[in-house]
C-alpha cells in the first residue's frame, strides 16, 4: 500500500468484515474486491475434501465429547476440529440430513451450520499468507488527530503501556514484518483459527487483506521514531487471524477458535472489529443461528473467565441497534435475502455479553455518519474517520470505520491494564466506562439518552490520558488562532499570518505552536514559525516522508522575541505530485 494513499480500501464481499469495513472518508462504503489467494489442493487432515462440504456446530455438554464426536462419525459427519473445554464440536459434512440426524442425538444439545456455502478446499491444507516485501519509512513520527483526540500523546508522558500486557489482534492477519509493529509483534502467541482450528505454523497469522495490519498498527505501533504511535506503543500484539483468505470472511467456527485461543494464551485485551458471517444477525428462532449464537457465547465466556476482555466495533450501517426491524445483507455467503428482525437477534460478537461495543466519532466529539448507534448498546465511542495507520509491506493507508474506533478503545483498556495488573476484564470494562468523556447527544432525533449514557456514544468518548490517571493541565496563556484556509501548492511557500496584541513584554520559552496542515506525503514540506521580527523558527524540515497531514503542537523557545506583532507559519513545498493546505493553526502565549 502506497504511503499516500488517502482513500479507504474495500473488502471483497459486502458486509464481509461486519459492516466495519472500511469506508470512503464520506462515509460511504466502497467495495473493491482483493485478490484471490490461489487455492491449495485439497490434501485432508480430517477428510477427504468434497464438493457439498459443509461446517456444522455441534453443541453439548462441556468436558470429554468422544461419545459425540464418535456420534458425528457415525453419521456421516467428520469432526475438523473440537473444543471440549465449552462444549463445541466443528465437524464437516456433505448430508444434507446431517444436522437433523445429530440433533436426535444423545447428549447433543444444538447443531447448527455455521455457513450458507462449501467449505473451501484450502481448509485441509491451508496455503500460508503472503509475507510481502518491506518497504522502508524515513524517520519521523508526527502526532496524528485522532491520537491528541483521545489525549493518547499526553498519556504516553504517564506510561506507554506494559511489555507485560497481550493484546489479541482478532483479525485479517497482521503484517508482523512491519517496521512499525516487528518491535512489539508476539509470534509466540500468533496463529491462524480460519476454518476453525489453531494452525501455528510460522506466518499463518499473517495478513490476507491489509484491515488487520491497520487495526494493529492503531493499537500499539512503536514508538520508534518513525510512521505512526499506536494509543499503547509499549504493549505487546499477537496475531489472531480469524478471516479465512479470498474473502475475508470471519465464520463462528473461526471466530470461536480465536476466543479459546485467546483465553488460552493470556491475551488481557482483544481487539474484534468484524462481525461473525454470513448473518448480519443471528436470531435465536433459527435453529441454526441459535446455535451459533450459543457457540460464540460460550467461546466468549470462556476467554473472559480467562482474564480476556473482548472489544468489538458496532457496525458501518448507520442502524439503530436498540430498535431492529429488517435485514437485507444476510446471508452474505451466498444470496442475501430480506428478513424482518428484531432486538432478539444480535450482531455477534459485539452485542453478546460482556463485550464492549463501540461507535465511531467523527472529528472531535460528533457521530460519525456510518457508525451504528443503540441506546443501552453502545458502550464507549472513539476517532473512526480518516484515521492513519500501518499497512502491509512496511507502508501506510487511511481508512474509516467503527473496525477503526475499536482499537483506539483497545489501546486504552491496554493502558488500563498496564498500570493496574491486576484488573479482571469487569474491572477494565468498569474503568474504560469511568474516564470517558460523556458526550451529549447532538440535535438528532435518533441520539436518546442522556449526557452521561446515550444511543449514540455510550458513556462518552474514551480519553487515554485520564484511563491511566494523568490530568490535564489547560494553557493559561493568551490563545490566538487563524482558520482560513491557505493552499500549499507544489514547488511553493505560503504564509498564514496572526497578529498577536495585549501580550505584555517577550514571548514565552514555552511558546506553544498548534499546527493543522492537511497535506499528502509531508516529507515534502517545510514548515517555519516566523516571529514578527522576521526571526525563523523552523517546526518541521521534510520530515515524515510520506506520512500524510501535520496535525500537531510545537514547543518554541521565543523568550526572545518581543510578543506583539504578526507571527507568520510559513510553509514550503519541496516537490511536484502532492498538495495541500494550510487548515488552521494557533498560538498558546
Amino acid at each position: 500500500m502506497l504511503a499516500a494513499a488517502l482513500a479507504a480500501l474495500a473488502f471483497g464481499a459486502p458486509a464481509a468484515l461486519a459492516g466495519t469495513a472500511p469506508v470512503s472518508p464520506a462515509g460511504t462504503p466502497v467495495t473493491s474486491a482483493p485478490a484471490k489467494a490461489p487455492a491449495a489442493a485439497p490434501s485432508s487432515q480430517s477428510a477427504t475434501w468434497a464438493a457439498g462440504t459443509r461446517a456444522y456446530l455441534v453443541i453439548t455438554a462441556a468436558g470429554d465429547s468422544s461419545a459425540v464426536r464418535s456420534a458425528v462419525t457415525a453419521n456421516g459427519g467428520t469432526v475438523f476440529s473440537y473444543f471440549d473445554s465449552i462444549g463445541v464440536i466443528v465437524a464437516h459434512s456433505t448430508s444434507s440430513t446431517f444436522a437433523a440426524t445429530m440433533r436426535g442425538v444423545s447428549g447433543v444439545q444444538k447443531v447448527g451450520a455455521t455457513r450458507t456455502s462449501d467449505v473451501p478446499a484450502d481448509a485441509y491444507n491451508p496455503a500460508l499468507p503472503a509475507n510481502p516485501a518491506q518497504s522502508t519509512t524515513p524517520a519521523g513520527e508526527p502526532v496524528r488527530a485522532d491520537m491528541s483526540q483521545i489525549k493518547a500523546d499526553q498519556a504516553w508522558a504517564v506510561t506507554t503501556g506494559s511489555a507485560s500486557v497481550k493484546v489479541g489482534i482478532l483479525d485479517t492477519g497482521v503484517d508482523d514484518q512491519h517496521q512499525d509493529l516487528a518491535p512489539n509483534f508476539n509470534a509466540a502467541d500468533s496463529a491462524s483459527c480460519a476454518y476453525g482450528k489453531p494452525d501455528t505454523r510460522v506466518g499463518a497469522w499473517r495478513d490476507v487483506d491489509t484491515h488487520g495490519t491497520h487495526v494493529a498498527g492503531t493499537v500499539a505501533a512503536a514508538k520508534n521514531g518513525k510512521g505512526v504511535v499506536g494509543v499503547a506503543p509499549g504493549v505487546k500484539i499477537s496475531s489472531v487471524r480469524v478471516a479465512e483468505p479470498g474473502n475475508s470472511f470471519f465464520f463462528a467456527e473461526n471466530t470461536i477458535c480465536a476466543f479459546v485461543w485467546s483465553g488460552d494464551h493470556g491475551f488481557k485485551v482483544t481487539n474484534n472489529s468484524y462481525y461473525t458471517d454470513p448473518w448480519q444477525y443471528n436470531c435465536p428462532d433459527n435453529i441454526d443461528q441459535a446455535a451459533i449464537i450459543e457457540g460464540v457465547k460460550r467461546a466468549q465466556e470462556y476467554a473472559e473467565s480467562k482474564g480476556s476482555l473482548q472489544v468489538a466495533a458496532a457496525g458501518n450501517e448507520n442502524y439503530d441497534l436498540a430498535h431492529k426491524t429488517t435485514d437485507t445483507a444476510s446471508p452474505n455467503d451466498s444470496t442475501p435475502t430480506t428478513r424482518t428482525i428484531t432486538n432478539a437477534c444480535l450482531d455477534i460478537p459485539t452485542e453478546l455479553p460482556g463485550v464492549v461495543t463501540v461507535a465511531a466519532n467523527g472529528t472531535g466529539v460528533t457521530k460519525a455518519s456510518f457508525s451504528n448507534f443503540g441506546q443501552g448498546v453502545i458502550d464507549v465511542a472513539a476517532p473512526g474517520s480518516n484515521v492513519y495507520s500501518t499497512a502491509p509491506g512496511g507502508g501506510y493507508s487511511t481508512k474509516s470505520g467503527t473496525s477503526m474506533a475499536t482499537p483506539h478503545v483497545v489501546g486504552v483498556a491496554a493502558l488500563i491494564a498496564s498500570a493496574n495488573p491486576s484488573f479482571t476484564p469487569a474491572q477494565i470494562r468498569t474503568a474504560l466506562a469511568t474516564q470517558a468523556n460523556d458526550t451529549a447527544c447532538p440535535s438528532d432525533s435518533r441520539c436518546t439518552g442522556t449526557t452521561a449514557n446515550n444511543g449514540f456514544f455510550g458513556e462518552g468518548q474514551v480519553d487515554a490520558l485520564k484511563a491511566v490517571g494523568g490530568t490535564t493541565t489547560p494553557p493559561t496563556g493568551k490563545y490566538f488562532e487563524n482558520l482560513t484556509d491557505y493552499a500549499v501548492n507544489d514547488n511553493a511557500t505560503v504564509d498564514s499570518p496572526i497578529t498577536v496584541s495585549g501580550v505584555t513584554g517577550n514571548a514565552p520559552a514555552t511558546l506553544k505552536v498548534g499546527v493543522d496542515i492537511k497535506h499528502t506525503y509531508i516529507g515534502d514540506l517545510k514548515v517555519d514559525l516566523v516571529a514578527p521580527d522576521g526571526s525563523v523558527y523552523t517546526l518541521s524540515n521534510r520530515a515524515g516522508g510520506g506520512t500524510d497531514n501535520i496535525v500537531q503542537t510545537f514547543t518554541v523557545n521565543a523568550s526572545s522575541e518581543v510578543a506583539n506583532g504578526v507571527w507568520i507559519l510559513r510553509v514550503n513545498d519541496n516537490a511536484n505530485a502532492d498538495t495541500g493546505k494550510i487548515d488552521a493553526w494557533n498560538l498558546t502565549f
